[in-house]
C-alpha cells in the first residue's frame, strides 16, 4: 500500500524551492500512539531526545530554552496537561522506525530521480507537543516532509529570501537552528493548516515556526539531502571563508557551475588545508526541531 500521496507536478515544481502540500496514510499507524512513543523515548540515546516547556515566544535565544521539570517519559505520558514539546531524533535507529522511513522514502525517491539524486542522510523524528504549544522560528538543514500523525497545527513557512548569506552561512558552520524573527517577515510566509492525513514539504533551510491547536500533536519528520542541498551547504560555508579573508563573494544559487566549483575548492581545502586557518562544521541534525 502506498504510505504518501504527492503530487508528481508539485513534486517536480516545488521540490527543495517552496513548500507543498501532501497527504498520507500514516495517521493510525500503531508506531505512533504514545504508549509506543514512550517505549521508543526509554530506548533511544539521551541525545536523541530533547524537550522542554511549550510556552515559548516565536523568537527564542536557545540558552534561554525553559525546561519543564519532567522527564522525557512522563513528558509524553502528561503531554496533554503539561504544556511541553518534545522531539525524538533519528528513531530510524529503532527497526521497525527504520522500515517506515525506508518505504517512505523509497515512494519519494521515485517520483523523480533528476531531482532526488545523491539522495543520502535519510533520518527520522517524531515531535510530540502540547495543546497551543510553539517551536520558535528556525531552519534546518535537510530536505524535509513534515506529516502530522494527531492534532491539528499551523506551520508558517517563510521565503528563505528573509534570510541574509551571513546567516545561511553561520548556520552551515555550526550555528544553532533558532534563528531571529520579525514581524516584517510575516508578509512572507504561507500558513500551511496541518491535520491528521495532511503533511508539507519544507525546502532545506526554509525558516519556519509552528503553532499547535487545541489539542495534543504528533508529527514525523521524514528527511533527507540530495546532491544538490549538500552543493548548496558547500558553497556556503566555503563563501564563509571568502569573507574572512576579504573577498565578497558571489551569492550561492546564482550558477550551479560556481556553487559546484566551490564545492570543489571546499573539498580540496579539507583535504590538503592551505596555512590560512579555516574550520568548519556542517549543520548537523542533533541542533533541529
Amino acid at each position: 500500500m502506498s504510505l504518501l500521496d504527492i503530487a508528481t507536478p508539485a513534486f517536480r515544481a516545488r521540490f527543495g524551492r517552496a513548500p507543498f502540500l501532501v497527504h498520507h496514510r500514516l495517521a493510525a499507524h500503531r508506531l505512533f500512539a504514545l504508549p509506543r512513543l514512550v517505549e521508543l523515548a526509554r530506548a533511544l540515546p539521551a541525545a536523541s531526545v530533547e524537550w522542554n516547556a511549550g510556552k515559548v515566544p516565536i523568537s527564542l535565544d536557545p540558552a534561554h530554552t525553559p525546561r519543564n521539570g519532567l522527564s522525557p517519559e512522563e513528558t509524553i505520558r502528561r503531554i496533554e496537561e503539561c504544556s511541553s514539546w518534545l522531539v525524538l531524533k533519528n528513531v530510524e535507529r529503532d527497526p521497525e522506525y527504520a522500515e517506515l522511513l525506508k518505504r517512505c522514502l523509497a515512494q519519494v525517491g521515485a517520483l523523480d530521480p533528476r531531482i532526488t539524486a545523491g539522495m543520502h542522510g535519510e533520518e527520522s523524528f517524531i515531535f510530540i507537543s502540547s495543546p497551543n504549544a510553539v517551536t520558535p522560528y528556525h531552519m534546518d538543514p535537510e530536505e524535509n516532509f513534515l506529516l502530522q500523525i494527531r492534532g491539528r497545527k499551523t506551520m508558517r513557512i517563510f521565503e528563505r529570501a528573509v534570510l541574509s548569506a551571513k546567516e545561511l552561512e553561520r548556520f552551515h558552520n555550526g550555528a544553532h537552528r533558532n534563528l531571529a524573527y520579525r514581524e516584517e517577515y510575516a508578509a512572507r510566509a504561507r500558513a500551511y493548516n496541518l491535520m491528521p492525513g495532511l503533511g508539507v514539504h519544507v525546502p532545506v533551510t526554509a525558516p519556519h515556526w509552528v503553532q499547535n491547536g487545541p489539542e495534543v500533536s504528533v508529527s514525523f519528520s521524514i528527511t533527507f539531502r540530495t546532491a544538490a542541498s549538500a552543493r548548496a551547504a558547500h558553497a556556503h560555508q566555503l563563501n564563509s571563508w571568502l569573507r574572512r579573508i576579504g573577498i565578497e563573494p558571489a551569492p550561492v544559487g546564482q550558477s550551479v557551475l560556481r556553487d559546484r566549483l566551490k564545492e570543489l575548492v571546499l573539498k580540496i581545502r579539507r583535504a590538503r588545508p592551505l596555512a590560512a586557518p579555516f574550520v568548519l562544521r556542517t549543520a548537523s541534525s542533533g541542533d533541529r526541531r
